[in-house]
């Protein structure tokens, strides 16, 4: 494992446009030494340019490349600012490195918290008996510790050394966080005769940057070598914090950040690195690593009867079948996400729990033994980020699956950590990015784009009798399909009934649910279809009029995307497709005041359309909501259009129907 980090470039970030200044710009607040603080910064109440933060990055200062010795470093540090009491979480500091090996390591680490007392500082160091090295597993590590004294108005800061015994695990820098940042500094030094592919999302002007060049050499006598230092700095001011949004992909997939890819060294001597430059080269590191292929043929206790029964199937579909529901039901996911094993499989499946792959694996192997054609395949969960198929990157994926392609363009993505997952339907966390499977036997590496085609299908269908008291008494048919039946699965057998009979409810005090019933819970090929009977108090009804909205439980009852400004691209992971059919009974003594009416409702490009409509005869009300969505993301840059779109299209869902007394 340790020597796969070693022989691939460290972290590859999307390539964007790389906006920057010619000079520097002066109009920003530098860092200061570490202990010298200005009172100004301590008397300090909010954010100038976020005035509802609860805490504020005052500057982060990053220093990273190589001394005389060619050890590579990172050099931090960073300062906070706290501005209430909400912003205390911010003093709880974790820092992951690759301590296996010690790989990578931390010295020199220094952390104090600075209070404004009687009109001056007042400085708490951290006693470094409370730093605390948590092991994550065998190859990753965490410095963990929480800043003495912290309360409203205090400063934090701290500053270390990251040192990395792999020439190429250069270090990529966020300029961006969950909090305000008032200044972020990056500054690189590396040697000319190393090459690097800058990627970069970067979307503020730099108020700083500057490139210099020094003469330097290596070695000595005959093997003395000389070359140039090259020094850049990059400076970002008031960069804003970036909250979640709903639909919104990885944090890592949004921030502004700059990375650095090794991409060719010049030869020094008999000197000759190595680093991963194409898919190929990545798949056969995986496929010999010690805790990734060489996990793939172990044999496990008493996989015989499993193999054996597998094998007196019929189909191969039968079989996927079978070892993924053996596999998902018997192994317990420890919750830790992965491309390597930690334990290995042996043990995994001994101790009937593991990491992802690990989990995985073990179903890969059991699948190969059954005569399946299946393949391991390193992919990336939606947490993480999207796996950019041109940087040829392990460290973009984070979990191992089984890739099986079937033919005529079907393939499974078999991910057995998910106690709800279906053998025939890509985990909704992986869709809309890219997985590189691994074929060492014909010397295969690919890529795959991993998506759905098809929509995914919700239906309600609701019966109900309005009363002359202002009530409806009804039932309700939910069919879920796909994603929907795994999250509603996902949601009732973790919660349990009242707790999901409560979020049918929606909060709603004036509904009573008063049976819940599922059916097709143990057929994963059928939609869940859950009915429900209920009742609900028409509030804000009198003694002439009656108000009720045929919206129910379809999960369409607020507006997700509320806001004028949107930071984030939207990605929905799918295609949707929503029917609500409502069928009602009306007192015979009250009449409709006003048929609701016909209405198609479309995005400019078409990709979302929303119909309804109503009619009423021989006493009953109809009434059918359908909205097909055909798009899956939509660039923040067209937002305002889906602002608007979804603005009318929920003030239609929950527009009244309106009973008025003959």
């Amino acid at each position: 494992m340790n020597k796969t980090i070693a022989a691939i470039a460290f972290c590859i970030a999307p390539f964007l446009s790389l906006a920057q200044s010619a000079e520097t710009n002066s109009n920003y607040v530098a860092a200061q030494p570490f202990g010298k603080v200005e009172v100004a910064d301590l008397e300090l109440k909010s954010c100038d340019f976020e005035k509802d933060a609860n805490a504020e990055v005052l500057f982060d200062i990053g220093s990273a490349g190589y001394d005389p010795n060619m050890d590579l470093s990172l050099d931090r540090h960073k300062r906070i600012k706290i501005f209430n009491i909400n912003g205390k979480d911010n003093a709880n500091i974790r820092i992951e490195f690759y301590g296996g090996n010690r790989l990578e390591y931390i010295n020199g680490l220094q952390a104090q918290t600075i209070n404004l007392v009687d009109g001056k500082p007042e400085i708490t160091k951290l006693d470094k008996k409370l730093i605390y090295t948590e092991q994550i597993d065998k190859n990753r590590s965490a410095l963990v510790f929480s800043m003495p004294n912290v309360k409203a108005g205090s400063i934090i800061e701290y500053k270390y050394s990251l040192r990395s015994n792999s020439l190429n695990n250069f270090p990529d820098w966020y300029f961006q966080s969950k909090l305000p940042t008032r200044y972020s500094e990056f500054k690189t030094y590396v040697p000319d005769f190393m090459t690097f592919q800058i990627n970069a999302h970067v979307e503020q002007p730099l108020v700083k940057y500057s490139a210099k060049s020094e003469g330097r050499s290596y070695g000595t006598g005959t093997n003395l070598i000389s070359y140039s230092l090259e020094t850049t700095y990059r400076g970002l001011a008031n960069v804003p914090s970036l909250p979640d949004e709903a639909y919104m992909t990885a944090s890592a997939d949004n921030l502004q950040k700059i990375a650095h890819q090794l991409t060719a060294v010049r030869p020094l001597g008999t000197y000759s690195p190595s680093y991963s430059d194409s898919w190929a080269k990545v798949g056969r590191i995986l496929a010999d690593d010690e805790d990734f292929g060489s996990q793939l043929k172990r044999k496990l206790a008493n996989e015989e009867v499993l193999i054996t029964k597998a094998k007196s199937l019929k189909t191969d579909d039968q079989k996927i079948q079978y070892l993924f529901n053996e596999v998902r039901n018997s192994m317990k996911w420890n919750g830790v996400d992965r491309w390597y094993t930690n334990d290995g499989t042996v043990k995994a499946w001994e101790k009937k729990t593991g990491n992802s792959a690990e989990i995985n694996i073990i179903l890969y192997h059991l699948l190969k033994k059954a005569d399946v054609k299946a393949f391991p395949m390193v992919v990336s969960t939606r947490e993480h980020g999207k796996v950019v198929p041109y940087f040829t990157f392990l460290y973009q994926f984070n979990r191992a699956v089984v890739y099986v392609p079937m033919g005529e363009g079907k393939s499974y993505i078999l991910d057995a950590t998910g106690k709800y997952n279906q053998y025939n339907e890509t985990p909704y966390d992986l869709l809309n990015s890219s997985g590189l499977y691994i074929d060492k036997e014909n010397e295969k590496y690919d890529i795959v784009m991993l998506q759905r085609d098809d929509a995914v299908r919700q239906v309600v269908m609701l019966k109900g009798e309005v009363t002359n008291d202002g009530k409806l008494d009804g039932n309700a048919q939910i069919s879920s399909f796909s994603y929907n039946r795994v999250n509603a699965l996902n949601r009732y057998k973790d919660d349990g009934e009242k707790k999901y009979t409560d979020y049918l409810r929606d909060n709603n005090n004036a509904l009573n649910i008063s049976s819940l019933k599922l059916e097709n819970t143990e057929v994963d090929s059928l939609p869940l279809v859950q009915n429900v009977n209920f009742k609900l108090d028409l509030t804000g009804s009198d003694e002439n009029y009656i108000y009720f909205v045929p919206n129910m439980f379809s999960a369409l009852k607020a507006n997700p995307f509320l806001s004028e400004n949107r930071l984030t691209d939207i990605d929905f992971g799918y295609k949707k497709s929503y029917t609500i059919i409502g069928s009602y009974k009306l007192p015979a003594n009250y009449k409709l005041d006003a048929l609701p009416k016909n209405v198609t409702l479309k995005m400019p490009d078409e990709s979302i359309l929303f119909r309804r409509v109503a009619s009423a005869e021989n006493g009953m009300l109809m009434i059918r909501y359908q909205i097909d969505q055909k798009a899956i993301s939509y660039g923040r840059d067209i937002y305002p259009m889906v602002h608007e779109f979804y603005k009318k299209m929920y003030e239609m869902l929950n527009e009244q129907i309106v009973l008025k007394k003959s």
